[in-house]
């Protein structure tokens, strides 16, 4: 006889599933946004073992994948993560198709499929850097879960007429929008234009993350983090906005803009420290 966890688990699938259905939301929402076109962007989202429990069988493993590295760092925890070549604006339809759980194994050797990744599908390529950031953000940050990579379409645009000094993209970010100071005092992490899906980008993007949220890849994208996918969300949504208002007011003439000094009295008002070396004041 089937318990009656077995059979909520029979019944459970895709959307009924809570954090499967707040993947296939965010990742729409992305799609809509023009920020994650055609299989552009990932997202990995970690769970707790209690949460996954109550809708999936934790002890049926469906196959495992071997991960480009053991990450041993990462050894017993639960993911939800996109799948590599897939649409985003399909997720919201078919969830198993486009998305999995996965647990990473003891030894840290392996990936156990415990959800989704339908037809022999496989995690986002830039799962490497993902698990990279997911490393050194927890090691900042015990309540950190998410990694959000998406194609923001202002921010790539700004890198391309935009000093890539992060000193100086973060100041000027700051300056477009008074919220920006608040949302990001750590401002933004630039690494060099490299090849994506591979270790070494991975890398360069986890030393960013020991000290920022948010890392930009020239040309590409942005990484954004955060305790819950509202807060890494949020954070790029941010970002985009700042981006947005600057392309439109780029090749005019500025009258006015916030100062450093204002910069600083909005930190103080809402109690959070600014990046060092960027406000003159």
């Amino acid at each position: 006889m089937t318990t009656v966890l077995e059979n909520q688990k029979e019944r459970k699938s895709g959307l009924d599933i809570p954090f499967v259905r707040e993947m296939a939301e965010i990742t729409q929402n992305m799609w809509k946004f023009g920020w994650d076109e055609r299989n552009g962007g990932n997202v990995s989202y970690i769970l707790d073992e209690a949460e996954v429990a109550k809708y999936i069988d934790i002890h049926q493993v469906i196959r495992t994948i071997k991960p480009a590295f053991p990450v041993n760092e990462l050894a017993g925890k639960y993911f939800i993560v996109t799948g590599s070549g897939k649409y985003f604006k399909n997720v919201i339809a078919d969830p198993e198709a486009n998305l999995g759980v996965l647990r990473v194994s003891q030894d840290g050797e392996q990936l156990e499929v415990l959800w989704g990744l339908k037809h022999g599908a496989v995690p986002t390529s830039e799962l490497p850097s993902h698990f990279m950031g997911h490393i050194e953000r927890l090691k900042v940050d015990p309540n950190h879960r998410v990694v959000i990579h998406n194609h923001a379409t202002h921010v790539i645009a700004m890198t391309f007429i935009h000093s890539l000094d992060e000193n100086q993209f973060t100041k000027t970010l700051w300056e477009m929008c008074t919220e920006c100071i608040v949302v990001f005092p750590d401002g933004i992490g630039v690494i060099p234009w490299m090849v994506p899906g591979s270790s070494e980008i991975g890398r360069e993007t986890a030393k960013k993350m020991k000290d920022h949220h948010a890392v930009l890849w020239p040309h590409h994208g942005i990484f954004g983090t955060g305790s819950s996918i509202d807060e890494a969300f949020g954070l790029i949504e941010t970002i985009e906005k700042a981006a947005q208002i600057y392309m439109l007011i780029a090749h005019h003439d500025i009258q006015q803009r916030i100062t450093d000094q204002e910069l600083a009295d909005l930190a103080k008002a809402f109690n959070v420290t600014p990046k060092e070396g960027i406000l003159n004041v």
